[in-house]
């Protein structure tokens, strides 16, 4: 099937603002967890996350970083030498939460609210600034599936771009989950990890001692542009070659123990590429840290994979800047197409004792080298969504 030209990417992550600060802090073993700053949490279960350096709140925080990581993505991209109806937006974007201490206010002085305070938290007032910003007049869809929202945004950018329906397609997503509703509730559901003592080391994919997630924040974008269009949008990054999508009909926050759903998802990507297995070098894994998302990811790695699995390195990125929900499909798709590209594969961090129920080829501590071939991402979402893409260097 024909692939989608990567011709810009943006990314604003809790480790650094921009794609290659991201990147070399993400080859230098740096992590983005840290105590929160942005509310007073001594008090609550968990005091740590992965926070972005913008000093936003609420509305302004998404809307700051889809701004920073647009214009990252279109700085050397020309839009204008592109019909405005055959440029459409794909967005992955969860309710936006709001400020507690603005809306305290608002009911304490009977202030009616304006339009924007509330439509904008809806999930879809992120895909709209989007279009609004660049100008896209074609079609525009807002993906909210909780960890899989933006890499089912890229996957259907992708589609859209082969069906004919655009020449240009902005895809990504964004999230903001430091905040006291979502610290909370993801405490009391025995998600997050509490290592409240020790920050840094607490997002630990696959290590036998993990216990739990870390919450975090940031916006991805990527510019996708149709083969005959892309010489004169811009400079080619690399290609959008696979997407495969999957159901677990299983738990809503915990993937089947076979890891059949994950098996899907990279299975049907690979065949949407038409590509092999064998050709598949590098696996970025969706890796969250919590116990049985893990080994359910672990299984259905080795499943695909099967006698390869020794031979293919598999990292989690989240080791260093915390999950990032419904961004992390698109960040971790740029640091898929990066790896690929560089022939590098960034390690997972904090991985001191594997758990052997996650027997795959991890990557402890540091990068490895790659060999030319195809890097695979997965996203896999609360709910039982599963969303995988396929990415290749130039």
């Amino acid at each position: 099937m024909t692939p989608a030209a990567v011709v810009g990417m943006g990314a604003f992550t809790p480790l650094a603002a921009g794609v290659e600060a991201t990147w070399q802090a993400l080859m230098q073993g740096r992590s983005g967890v840290a105590p929160i700053r942005r509310f007073d949490a001594t008090r609550y279960p968990v005091t740590f996350a992965a926070e972005v350096d913008l000093p936003q709140t609420g509305l302004q925080l998404y809307s700051a970083l889809i701004d920073a990581v647009l214009e990252e993505a279109l700085h050397d991209v020309d839009l204008s030498r592109v019909q405005p109806e055959r440029i459409g937006v794909f967005f992955g974007s969860e309710a936006a939460r709001p400020d507690m201490a603005q809306l305290a206010e608002r009911v304490t002085e009977r202030r009616p609210a304006t339009p924007t305070e509330v439509a904008g938290h809806l999930p879809a007032a992120s895909t709209l600034q989007v279009a609004r910003r660049v100008g896209a007049r074609g079609p525009i869809a807002t993906l909210s599936t909780a960890c899989t929202s933006s890499g089912q945004a890229v996957g259907e950018a992708l589609l859209s771009i082969r069906r004919g329906e655009v020449d240009v397609a902005i895809a990504g997503g964004v999230d903001v989950l430091v905040h006291p509703l979502m610290v909370t509730g993801f405490a009391r559901l025995g998600a997050l990890s509490t290592r409240n003592d020790d920050p840094a080391t607490a997002s630990r994919p696959f290590d036998l001692t993990r216990d739990g997630f870390v919450l975090g924040e940031g916006a991805g974008v990527l510019v996708l542009a149709s083969p005959r269009v892309m010489d004169r949008v811009g400079s080619l990054k690399g290609w959008v070659s696979g997407y495969g999508c999957s159901s677990n009909a299983w738990r809503i926050t915990d993937s089947p123990p076979d890891g059949r759903g994950a098996t899907a998802a990279m299975a049907a990507a690979l065949a949407d590429a038409g590509r092999p297995v064998e050709d598949v070098v590098y696996i970025n894994a969706h890796g969250t840290g919590t116990k049985q998302n893990d080994v359910s990811e672990a299984r259905g790695i080795r499943v695909l994979l099967g006698d390869r699995t020794p031979l293919v390195p598999v990292s989690s990125t989240k080791s260093s800047m915390g999950h990032l929900v419904a961004a992390c499909g698109a960040v971790e798709a740029i640091v898929a197409l990066l790896a690929a590209r560089e022939r590098m594969a960034p390690p997972t961090i904090n991985l001191d004792h594997p758990d052997p129920e996650c027997d795959v080829c991890h990557v402890p501590w540091k990068p490895v080298a790659l060999r030319d071939g195809l890097a695979l991402t997965n996203a896999f979402g609360f709910g039982g969504s599963n969303a995988t893409l396929v990415l290749e260097a130039p």
